[in-house]
């Protein structure tokens, strides 16, 4: 995935992501009830999101709908924030999480059968 997603617009994909297909009118209102932005504002942030690929935008209504899994963009962002941050070690961005707070049994377990998994 060759662009990024700007906090402005992952507010904005999480309402899509959540309400999907999601009219545009309805987005800004759940924008301004939630983030307390304007109607042009969101309606800016929604142009970008089409532009870059990342919904579409149908008539009657602007209807949204996404283009990209909540999950393709969390692997990016985390495959992205290993190799900036942690020189692409994932075992060093798992050292930093759990670091400081001890995990939960059920926690390990899960991490656990995930590593076995993967």
């Amino acid at each position: 995935m060759k662009d990024k997603l700007f906090d402005s617009e992952v507010k904005v994909m999480d309402i899509i992501w959540a309400k999907a297909p999601v009219s545009a009118k309805e987005v800004s209102l759940i924008a301004a009830e939630t983030v307390g932005w304007n109607k042009n504002t969101t309606y800016t942030v929604i142009k970008k999101l089409e532009a870059k690929g990342f919904i579409k935008r149908d008539d009657p209504g602007f209807i949204c709908t996404p283009l990209v899994s909540k999950n393709e963009i969390q692997k990016s962002e985390a495959e992205s924030l290993i190799k900036k941050i942690f020189g692409g070690s994932r075992k060093a961005l798992f050292s930093a999480l759990i670091e400081d707070e001890p995990l939960s049994d059920e926690e390990i377990a899960e991490l656990r059968r995930l590593i076995d998994k993967g």
